[in-house]
């Protein structure tokens, strides 16, 4: 890949740049989940409650981005990204010298601030390209991305070995650092200056929320997405009490549906323009549906162990990156011009509903039942984003592409 080509109003980072920028984004999320059990024993308190340091960043993550998007809009991508990226690096500090269990948690609800990394980055890419192209472009960055969550949370696992669970958050700090300095030097603001007040933007919101395709695009994403968050709330549980793995062995298994991610990824920058966003998103749909139905099948009959449930996921993964870049995309050019509302917007349902099916997920492993309950439902959200997609094709169908 090179540079992205400049338009005569706007200053383009370098495509590394986005993606570095959506990898400190998703290394923030998982990289410490590895530490899980030790925070437990650090704090002196129950699992439960140290799971919520997922829960809670994420809920505060969906939150942040209904302000970040119009904000964006408002003021332009660069002072944003700046401002969350310098937040998200003092929360890191924070959470490293947090002296009691709710001292860490607020603190990792502050470093959800880093979601303007990822947020925005889409809609960086939305301001320079049309739907096809953005889609195509959305594959390569998240492709490239895609790396993090494999090695994240094997490097964590290990540094908790080595160092403690806070190094994890050392970690987090420097890259905060590393990534304001890269975007001072690197991003340019490409938002179009719009003028007008904050509250003016978020007016703006029924013009997307009476938009049917934007809300097809929407909840497809978040129930395909769904599925990888509640994979998120469930599989350190299930990878260290059902199975009895290490946390460095965790670590390992935990990364597999990113090597469906990586391959999604890549074929979604490499086919999105040539076949359309409805065509990969209904594909990537169909493909994690089936792959997790056949893991329930295969648990259910009892080939029940790590390396048939994290091996699996992969097909979570793939269809992950064939559906969010392709449905990002789409709910992006249903109003191109209020690409960072829609982005902001589109994120919150994305993460509040992940959120809500992470600690459903812990509820349910807690009645028991080894990795069954997870796996089902999984499979129940994976469905309903097929079916929301399939809805989604048939009303462009019925507008002839037009803004509905």
């Amino acid at each position: 890949m090179t540079d992205i080509p400049a338009s005569p109003a706007r200053k383009p980072p370098h495509i590394l740049t986005l993606v570095a920028l959506v990898s400190l984004s998703t290394m923030a999320m998982n990289i410490f989940l590895p530490s899980l059990p030790s925070l437990a024993v650090w704090y002196e308190t129950d699992a439960q409650t140290v799971a919520r340091a997922v829960t809670l960043f994420l809920a505060v993550n969906a939150t942040l981005q209904l302000v970040i998007g119009p904000l964006s809009d408002r003021f332009g991508r660069r002072p944003v990204i700046l401002g969350g990226l310098a937040i998200f690096t003092v929360a890191s500090v924070g959470c490293v010298f947090a002296p009691d269990v709710e001292t860490f948690l607020a603190m990792r609800m502050v470093q959800a601030s880093v979601v303007v990394a990822m947020a925005l980055s889409r809609a960086v890419i939305r301001d320079l390209y049309e739907q096809d192209k953005a889609a195509s472009m959305l594959g390569y960055v998240t492709m490239g991305m895609s790396v993090v969550p494999m090695i994240a949370p094997f490097f964590g696992g290990w540094l908790d070995g080595a160092f403690g669970w806070q190094a994890s958050f050392w970690v987090m700090a420097i890259g905060g650092v590393a990534m304001f300095a890269l975007t001072w030097v690197d991003l340019g603001e490409t938002a179009p200056m719009r003028g007008g007040s904050f509250r003016a933007q978020v007016a703006e919101y029924p013009e997307l929320l009476r938009s049917p395709r934007f809300w097809g695009y929407c909840l497809t994403s978040a129930f395909a997405s769904g599925t990888f968050f509640a994979y998120l709330g469930g599989a350190p549980f299930v990878g260290s009490q059902v199975y009895g793995l290490s946390p460095v062995a965790l670590g390992a298994f935990f990364g597999a549906p990113a090597v469906g991610y990586l391959v999604g990824n890549g074929l979604s920058g490499r086919f999105s323009q040539r076949f359309g966003v409805d065509a990969m998103i209904l594909t990537g749909a169909v493909g994690q549906a089936a792959g997790l139905a056949l893991l329930l099948v295969l648990t259910i009959l009892g080939f029940d162990s790590p390396y048939v449930f994290f091996g699996l996921m992969s097909f979570l993964g793939l269809g992950n990156g064939l559906v969010l870049p392709n449905a990002t995309a789409g709910m992006l050019s249903v109003r191109p011009h209020l690409a960072g509302t829609a982005s902001g917007l589109g994120g919150a349902m994305m993460i509040g509903g992940g959120a809500l099916l992470s600690e459903l997920a812990g509820h349910l492993l807690a009645l028991g039942g080894g990795a069954l309950p997870l796996i089902a439902l999984m499979v129940v959200s994976g469905f309903i984003a097929v079916g929301l997609v399939l809805l989604t094709i048939r009303r462009n169908r019925r507008v002839g592409q037009a803004s509905g």
